[in-house]
């Protein structure tokens, strides 16, 4: 990795400690060795199943959880606790629930201008007002929306107002934790168009975290793959889509719903065996042995690195299929 990134995560760790009897307990490893990079402008996609450590990988960058170790390196600076306040205006999250994320009892206005009485980024009340207004217009809202309450609008609505939030102290970058999952599908494209009109016109660079696949390859220039706290895949959108060569990416891509009935029957589906193992009781090796169709012994004594193998294409698995 070099100087060319925004965004450096080396072998990032997030262990949560567990009671697991009176007087011990047994490290759950959310996120246990994710290392990838993010150019300025860029968007990576991140996605696997629900509790694989999506979210807690965003989370953990912004240091929202103290990393338990790895590096974070922000424009060939090293986050720590220490210096983490420094760049708070650099990133950013928006959140996954519209519903939950906003404060009902504050308006448009003081919901979107907390940021900037929290940074002191205006010298007078014009110029916070139009500051809110300038940020409202920019996610497809109007200024007569700064007075209203956030449960006077819609879930589309709501996730913009979440979004004219995190732009309003100019981040270069913004975790994205699911951000369209709880809106209708028909709001879905909207919001999904506004992130990619905002990073036309702003520069901005996404984590653009999220299970399906369909929205994630659209919006995004690379893909990575997450399994139990790992990363198993990575690499273009479009390359992991047509040529996916983890079993697991194999058998998320064979799930995607096809809209033309023959093509759905021709095409083969590659279902999952058994069920995903717990994070307090890992299996040794490779954690997808116990679900993939290809295991071998090797599988089971050594972990794999991931590794690339084609260009920008790298993957963790043993046994590759191309």
């Amino acid at each position: 990795m070099s100087s060319e990134y925004l965004l450096e995560v080396k072998d990032l760790k997030q262990h949560f400690p567990i009671r697991s009897g009176w007087f011990s307990t047994t490290p759950l490893k959310a996120v246990d060795g994710v290392s990838f990079a993010i150019k300025p402008g860029e968007t990576l996609g991140l996605v696997g199943e629900s509790g694989c450590g999506k979210t807690t990988v965003g989370r953990t960058i912004l240091h929202l959880y103290k990393p338990t170790s790895g590096e974070i390196i922000y424009n060939g600076t090293q986050i720590t606790p220490q210096n983490i306040k420094n760049y708070r205006q650099e990133m950013q999250i928006v959140f996954q629930d519209p519903y939950s994320s906003l404060n009902p009892r504050m308006t448009v206005a003081d919901i979107v201008g907390e940021p900037l009485d929290i940074h002191h980024l205006y010298s007078s009340k014009k110029e916070r007002a139009d500051r809110i207004t300038e940020l409202l217009n920019l996610v497809g809202l109007n200024s007569d929306h700064a007075r209203r309450y956030a449960h006077e609008f819609s879930g589309g609505q709501r996730q913009r107002i979440g979004i004219a939030r995190a732009l309003a102290v100019q981040p270069k970058f913004i975790v994205c934790d699911e951000p369209v999952s709880a809106l209708d599908v028909s709001i879905q494209a909207q919001v999904i168009n506004t992130f990619e009109d905002l990073q036309k016109k702003l520069g901005i660079a996404y984590l653009f975290i999220a299970h399906d696949l369909l929205v994630v390859q659209h919006i995004s220039q690379r893909i990575a793959v997450m399994y139990l706290g790992r990363i198993v895949e990575i690499a273009d959108a479009d390359e992991i889509i047509a040529h996916p060569m983890h079993p697991y990416t194999q058998s998320l891509i064979s799930a995607i719903p096809i809209p033309d009935p023959e093509t759905a029957r021709r095409k083969k589906r590659i279902p999952l065996e058994g069920d995903v193992p717990s994070p307090l009781r890992m299996p040794s090796g490779c954690a997808f042995r116990t679900r993939c169709r290809f295991a071998t012994e090797k599988c089971a004594q050594e972990c794999p690195s991931l590794n690339a193998v084609d260009g920008n294409h790298a993957i963790a698995c043993w046994n590759p299929h191309y």
